[in-house]
C-alpha cells in the first residue's frame, strides 16, 4: 500500500516522506503555510484519503495532495493557534476545533467540513497555573454521538457538551481530590454502551466504565515508574486495544511506551529498540492499516511499528520538537513536484 508519513513540528511546519521513511521533505516556500511555522496538530480529512488538515500558529490550513500544497482555510481560525482538531468520521461535515496559547483558549465548530467556523461558550482565561496560558490540547467525539464532545485544557480541566457546544459541564471538579488533575493531556471515548472513557491527565490516568458516571485513578509515577503522561491511543481496527506514551518530564530525557489490551484496565510496558531521548508526544494511525502505527518523542525520535504495535523500529530521520503524527494510504499523483529535503 502506498502511504505518506506527516510528521509536524515546532519550527519546521510539515515534514512529510512518501518511501516509508527512507527520504523525506519539507513543503516549499511561498505557500500559506511557511514552511518554518509551529503546527500543533494534525487530523485527516475523512472525506479524501489524500487530504488532512494542520492547525498552526495562526489559523487553519489544508492539504489535498498529501501535504505537498497547502492552503489556508479563511476562516474565523485565522488569528488562532489551532491546538487540536477531531471530525465526526460518519458525518465529515460535523468538525470541532480547540485553540490556545499564544492566543485565547476557545472552542469552535463546524458543520461544513471545516470552511467556516463558529466560537462556543468554552473559552479559558487569558492566563492559567503551570503553563501561564492555557491551550484546548485534548478532544473526543463520543463514536454514536457527533454532538457528544470531551474536551481536556492544559491547564484548565475537563469538560462535555452534549449539544455540539451550546452549553458545557465541567467533569474534573468531581474527581478524587489529586494534584494536576485540572492539566489534560490526552482524552479517549471507546464505542459501546455505556462507553469506557479514558482521560490522561499530567501525572494520572482517569477511567470510567459507565460514559463518565464515576472514575478510577492510576498514578503515573506509582503505576509506571514516570511522571509525565503525555497521549493515550486507540489502535485502529480494535476497540480495547491501546497505547499510552510517558516520560520523566517535559520535554524530559526519556520515555516508555505502555500497551493496553483491555480498554485500559490494566497496562505493560513495550520494549523498544532504543532508550527514546525525551518523553513520548504523539501517536498516528490509519483504519487502512491497522497494523502500520507512528509514535513519536518531544525531542524528534520517530518509531514505527508494522505489526500494530507489537513490535517497533526507530525511523532513522530525526526531528526539531515533534508535535503530532499521521499517516495517508496515498502518496502524490505527480512525484516530481518541488519539494525540499529536510
Amino acid at each position: 500500500m502506498d502511504k505518506t508519513i506527516i510528521v509536524s513540528t515546532d519550527g519546521q511546519a510539515i515534514i512529510r516522506s512518501h518511501d516509508d521513511g527512507k527520504s523525506w521533505y519539507r513543503i516549499s516556500i511561498d505557500q500559506d503555510l511557511e514552511y518554518d511555522d509551529r503546527v500543533r496538530c494534525l487530523l485527516n480529512d475523512p472525506r479524501d484519503p489524500k487530504a488532512l488538515f494542520a492547525g498552526a500558529e495562526r489559523g487553519l490550513f489544508h492539504s489535498a495532495d498529501c501535504g505537498v500544497h497547502w492552503e489556508r482555510i479563511d476562516c474565523a481560525l485565522n488569528d488562532y493557534a489551532v491546538w487540536k482538531l477531531a471530525a465526526d468520521t460518519r458525518n465529515p461535515d460535523i468538525m470541532y476545533a480547540g485553540t490556545g496559547s499564544p492566543t485565547r483558549a476557545i472552542f469552535f465548530r463546524s458543520r461544513d467540513g471545516g470552511r467556516s467556523w463558529e466560537r462556543t461558550p468554552l473559552e479559558m482565561p487569558p492566563k492559567c497555573a503551570g503553563v501561564s496560558r492555557p491551550r484546548m490540547l485534548a478532544m473526543a467525539i463520543d463514536p454514536d454521538d457527533a454532538r457528544d464532545v470531551w474536551v481536556g485544557v492544559e491547564e484548565g480541566g475537563l469538560f462535555r457538551t452534549r449539544d455540539g457546544g451550546d452549553n458545557w459541564r465541567r467533569i474534573d471538579t468531581d474527581w478524587p481530590d489529586a494534584p494536576g488533575s485540572s492539566d489534560i493531556h490526552s482524552i479517549l471515548v471507546l464505542p459501546g454502551q455505556p462507553n469506557i472513557v479514558l482521560v490522561l491527565v499530567v501525572n494520572a490516568l482517569y477511567r470510567s466504565t459507565d460514559g463518565g458516571g464515576t472514575w478510577m485513578r492510576t498514578g503515573a509515577k506509582d503505576s509506571w515508574g514516570l511522571r509525565y503522561s503525555r497521549f493515550i491511543s486507540r489502535i485502529d481496527g480494535s476497540e480495547t486495544d491501546l497505547l499510552l506514551g510517558i516520560g520523566d518530564g517535559t520535554p524530559g530525557t526519556t520515555g516508555a511506551l505502555l500497551r493496553s489490551r483491555d480498554a485500559g484496565a490494566t497496562w505493560q510496558q513495550i520494549d523498544l529498540p532504543v532508550q527514546p531521548n525525551s518523553c513520548f508526544w504523539a501517536a498516528g494511525g490509519n483504519a487502512a492499516d491497522p497494523d502500520f502505527v507512528l509514535i513519536g518523542t518531544k525531542f524528534g525520535d520517530l518509531f514505527s511499528s508494522t505489526d500494530g504495535g507489537k513490535s517497533w523500529h526507530k525511523e532513522w530521520r530525526e526531528f526539531n520538537e515533534i508535535t503530532d503524527i499521521t499517516w495517508l494510504p496515498a502518496v502524490p499523483a505527480n512525484q516530481g513536484l518541488p519539494h525540499v529535503h529536510a
